[in-house]
């Protein structure tokens, strides 16, 4: 018996062979190592504000790793006028962070997880370098389509900034890549 040889001299084994290897390899990819582009932003305390662009890649069961850049903005009563104003807003203190989080999970549900979150960031208040480490919770909701809303609960611990402790809450989405 011979093989079935399509025109051109391309082997059926050889066909079915590479197939076989697409379909295992696409079910490899559906399962383990995912990769999201996600969006957040929070609140913090004292007079805080935050937005988050981060890319997540996630491993074998359920944990990830996340690579985010952070801005932060602190507002404050103007003292000339009383209130908050434009100026005291936007103009009081700024910055702007780079950095990486270790994702494990300790909670798996059924299209839902929760992970810890640790990390380590670092980037600048316009004059001078800031850096620290960030530690947290994440719970993470799988909708229809490969998007993702989440939340976490955090506390970033800073070195040279104008606040020691940033505390707050973060709500986001995430779509796969």
């Amino acid at each position: 018996v011979s093989s079935c040889i399509i025109g051109g001299g391309i082997d059926m084994k050889k066909i079915l062979t590479m197939l076989l290897f697409l379909v295992v390899g696409l079910q490899t990819r559906a399962d383990d190592n995912s990769n999201r582009l996600g969006v957040a932003f929070g609140l913090l305390y004292e007079n805080g504000l935050d937005a988050t662009l981060s890319y997540e890649h996630e491993t074998r069961y359920h944990n990830a790793w996340e690579y985010f850049g952070n801005v932060y903005l602190k507002w404050a009563e103007c003292e000339d006028c009383g209130h908050i104003c434009k100026d005291s807003f936007w103009h009081n203190y700024n910055t702007w962070t780079l950095g990486i989080a270790y994702k494990p999970a300790v909670h798996i549900g059924r299209n839902n997880v929760g992970r810890l979150r640790i990390g380590v960031l670092g980037g600048s208040d316009k004059s001078k370098f800031v850096g620290g480490g960030t530690v947290g919770y994440e719970h993470t909701y799988q909708l229809k389509g490969g998007f993702q809303l989440f939340w976490n609960v955090r506390t970033d611990v800073m070195a040279r900034g104008e606040d020691l402790f940033k505390t707050g809450i973060s709500v986001g989405a995430r779509i796969n890549l």
